[in-house]
């Protein structure tokens, strides 16, 4: 069956979960709040300039994790879920997602956000496969370090192919519908790459190239 790959943050949501997830922490004081904005911040200029140091950022993203009882946690992300992420839910994303659905084709998303954060959005909007940035667990609790490479960039290739070759897929017929640059590598790699609610250097990449422009929201 084709793949339709999909990006998670401003491609099917209309926001950033990662940063949510961040703004949560500081608004229940689970962290500094002025100190988690101003780093978070920082991080994300970086991201968009597309010179982000992922490993630097994952070790900030992930202390939260490493500090804190499962159960706690656990709490934490559900409050998140329902104040956060389910007014990020548009119906037209849901839309892209039925119409593949419909097509028969295997859906999954592709996140560099931490998959404790994003699996059980990627089940709230129907796709079984989530290929995150796995947050290493040790004795029930998290380390605060990365099981595996991130999902970033070129590790979303290299991510990618590994499922795919432990479940017998390819890229024929494939899709893939991400918003930012930084998601080149991937989007070079798929049959139909759809820049969607593109950030200023891929609307540009995707009409050098002749690429469809889709604005969800």
């Amino acid at each position: 069956m084709p793949l339709a790959l999909f990006d998670l943050d401003n491609t099917l949501l209309h926001g950033d979960s990662d940063h949510e997830w961040g703004m949560h922490l500081c608004e229940i004081g689970a962290v500094d709040a002025n100190e988690h904005r101003a780093r978070q911040q920082q991080y994300y200029e970086d991201y968009t300039k597309g010179v982000l140091d992922i490993n630097e950022f994952l070790e900030f993203q992930l202390a939260p994790l490493a500090q804190n009882p499962m159960e706690a946690l656990e709490g934490w992300r559900k409050d998140y879920l329902d104040r956060k992420i389910e007014p990020m839910i548009e119906e037209t994303a849901l839309a892209i997602i039925d119409k593949h659905r419909q097509q028969g084709h295997d859906l999954v998303i592709l996140t560099a956000t931490n998959s404790f954060v994003t699996r059980p959005i990627a089940e709230r909007l129907g796709i079984d496969t989530l290929i995150g940035t796995d947050p290493e667990i040790l004795n029930g609790r998290f380390t605060g370090k990365v099981q595996g490479i991130p999902c970033f960039q070129q590790g979303k290739v290299t991510k990618l192919h590994s499922w795919m070759a432990d479940h017998q897929h390819n890229l024929a017929d494939s899709w893939f519908y991400s918003d930012s640059h930084n998601d080149l590598p991937l989007l070079l790699e798929v049959e139909n790459p759809v820049a969607t609610n593109p950030d200023e250097q891929l609307t540009t990449e995707a009409k050098q190239r002749g690429w469809p422009i889709l604005q969800l929201f």
